[in-house]
């Protein structure tokens, strides 16, 4: 896990807490001895990729430190039916007011990683990278990005504030590329801020009007076929970073990367997916 991650993590851990348990776990303070010990394991119930075994761990040490965690396998390993990722002995009441919340991450990150892995391995071998959005789940925006990184793929910005990202309604309101990229440059100057600047272009007429502009990072080529993509990536020829974006699928990727292109952005490895089955069982 990037340290930049951990206080974001830590942050949704406790809104978890706080919106599952709230004033306490009812039906086990009321069934389950405050003393009694239990023991439980991950069961791994669908093949794909394991996500947030390091998220569960920080889950019930944040409800009981003296939780002992005993790791099997670890984020990113191709998992199969049968496979066990974790057990966890402590005290029962709090494996039980954990289990839901770890389950909710882990089965989430889980199918993120999967769904990652699969668009990774589509461009396997061209050079091209996968790399996500910002079309998150409010909140968990992290913990997708995290699985993204465990599925194999790489992160865009984080949000708003990392990277300097001009979209077509910036250069509509801005009034064009040009005007658009002048005031984004002043900003940041005045700001004193040193951030990667890309810029989004819809014709072949704004790549030239991005490549006779300094300091841009990176070129997003939205919504070109393949065609043009090939075009524009000669164009544009190694002078800055080049990306794909916009109706991209897996059945169309690895075209686009055989292009040249060297990322391709794909909103669906976060909002498109199928949370992996797992439970999180008693031992008896």
């Amino acid at each position: 896990m990037k340290a930049e991650y951990i206080p974001f993590v830590e942050e949704l851990i406790e809104l978890a807490i706080r919106e599952d348990i709230g004033d306490g776990d009812h039906t086990s303070l009321s069934t389950i001895p405050a003393d009694h010990h239990g023991r439980m394991r991950l069961l791994v119930k669908q093949e794909g990729i394991i996500a947030g075994i390091e998220v569960a761990k920080m889950v019930f040490n944040r409800l009981d430190p003296e939780v002992k965690f005993e790791q099997i396998l670890n984020d990113g390993d191709h998992v199969k039916v049968g496979d066990v990722a974790f057990y966890v002995e402590g005290r029962t009441t709090t494996l039980l007011q954990s289990e839901r919340i770890v389950l909710n991450i882990m089965q989430r990150m889980s199918g993120v990683a999967t769904q990652t892995a699969v668009y990774v391995k589509e461009v396997e071998g061209t050079g091209c990278r996968v790399l996500d959005t910002r079309k998150t789940t409010p909140g968990m925006r992290v913990l997708e990005k995290m699985a993204v990184l465990y599925g194999g793929g790489d992160n865009h910005r984080m949000g708003l504030y990392d990277m300097v990202l001009m979209k077509d309604n910036h250069i509509d309101f801005a009034g064009g590329i040009t005007p658009a990229v002048a005031a984004v440059k002043s900003y940041l100057a005045a700001k004193g801020k040193d951030i990667p600047i890309e810029v989004e272009v819809r014709t072949m007429e704004d790549v030239k009007e991005v490549l006779a502009l300094d300091g841009i990072q990176r070129i997003m080529f939205d919504n070109f076929s393949v065609e043009q993509t090939r075009e524009a990536v000669k164009l544009v020829a190694g002078k800055c970073e080049t990306e794909s974006s916009g109706g991209i699928t897996l059945e169309t990727i690895r075209s686009y990367a055989e292009c040249g292109v060297d990322v391709i952005s794909v909103g669906a490895l976060t909002h498109q997916i199928r949370s992996l089955d797992m439970s999180l069982k008693a031992i008896k």
